[in-house]
């Protein structure tokens, strides 16, 4: 740690989100807060394409998503590359907690996000996180 900074587990990550407003906001939430960003899609093929060429760290995800397939088939294909997803939604299926690492709830604002996103990266470092952000719900790890 250098000057209070962690070193994040976490820093590449692809959004995978069919609300245009929301996507945008979350591309320049997360750049802001010093993430990349891989990309932002819309939909499972281009999706899939990125998870399958990219390096990437984390896959947020909403579950309704435009064409064919949704959040669980995301979720399905990054499982194969062992990348893991966060769920962004307001409606969670329950099968979804066996394909993602956590979900946080919509709506979120910009702290709830960043929040949510520390403690994600303390548990995929294999840390104890004793308080969760409100919104956020954590999986054992599919």
């Amino acid at each position: 740690m250098l000057f209070g900074k962690r070193e994040r587990h976490i820093s590449r990550i692809l959004v995978v989100e069919d609300e245009p407003l929301i996507a945008f906001d979350n591309e320049h939430l997360l750049s802001d807060a010093g993430y990349e960003v891989v990309g932002t899609v819309d939909n499972l093929a281009d999706a899939t394409r990125l998870i399958e060429s990219e390096q990437i760290d984390l896959v947020l995800s909403d579950i309704t998503l435009n064409g064919d397939g949704d959040g669980l088939d995301v979720a399905r294909a990054a499982a194969a590359r062992k990348i893991p997803v966060l769920f962004v939604t307001g409606n969670l299926p329950a099968e979804a907690q066996s394909l993602a690492v956590g979900c946080l709830a919509k709506p979120y604002s910009e702290k709830g996000m960043k929040s949510a996103l520390d403690a994600l990266d303390q548990k995929l470092q294999g840390k104890v996180v004793k308080k969760l952000p409100a919104g956020l719900s954590l999986y054992e790890r599919a």
